[in-house]
């Protein structure tokens, strides 16, 4: 048992997918997983734990922002041993062509938060990136479903209700898609030479105004959990 969470050893797969909303994670385990088992509930955040396609896999909520996945992600590392984590959430679109329920994989992510010049000091920009397996992985396994993704950096942003960040020169550098948790995952994971992806699907455009409601982003953004699942159990080599 951690601070966070009250799973026992062994209660917990070595490969975690990640949703930050728990009902989400619920969703997943009772729809995708064989025998589910909830192993924690503490602040609700819940976490569960079955197999898929006869391999073993956990599912945790992580909540919303940089400091709340730091926290599920340091335990499950070092607390339970997870050796491969797969977020799978929502983030906003920002340019033309990404439009709503788009995937989006996350080759590497920009960030506003002070989590890299805490880490490395100021001078020193160090950038989070996706295991390269995993991605690798996480394509094909999507080409093979044909479900279309894109790939590429997202903007991983501090603050959820943020005026002065300027969108449109992240655009025209590159920038896909804004949320909040991949940062964080990406340099928790290089810290601990563990392997991790994250997977969004676009639940609102900021500049279109198109979004999704909060039962839909709970429960049917299936693609992406599919694309997470396959990748979570491949053990080819790449």
């Amino acid at each position: 048992m951690s601070n966070h969470i009250e799973a026992k050893k062994g209660d917990i797969a070595d490969v975690v997918l990640l949703p930050g909303d728990p009902l989400r994670a619920k969703y997943i385990a009772e729809k995708f997983l064989e025998n589910p088992v909830c192993y924690n509930h503490i602040r609700n955040m819940f976490g569960y734990t079955g197999t898929y396609k006869g391999k073993k896999v956990s599912i945790q909520g992580t909540g919303m922002g940089i400091p709340s996945i730091s926290i599920y992600t340091h335990e499950l590392i070092c607390d339970y041993g997870a050796k491969k984590l797969i977020r799978v959430g929502t983030c906003g679109g920002l340019k033309d062509d990404v439009h709503i329920r788009d995937v989006v994989i996350a080759q590497g992510t920009t960030t506003d938060s002070g989590i890299v010049v805490r880490t490395f000091g100021a001078g020193l920009n160090y950038a989070p990136i996706a295991d390269f397996e995993l991605l690798g992985k996480a394509y094909h396994n999507a080409k093979k479903m044909n479900i279309p993704v894109k790939v590429g950096n997202v903007y991983c942003q501090d603050r959820f209700y943020d005026e002065e960040v300027d969108l449109q020169k992240l655009i025209q550098y590159g920038c896909l898609a804004v949320e909040m948790e991949s940062a964080a995952l990406y340099m928790l994971a290089a810290r601990h030479n563990v392997k991790a992806l994250a997977i969004f699907t676009v639940s609102n455009h900021l500049f279109t105004g198109e979004e999704t409601t909060a039962k839909e982003r709970e429960q049917s953004f299936d693609d992406m959990i599919k694309i997470a699942l396959e990748t979570a159990i491949d053990e080819r080599n790449i």
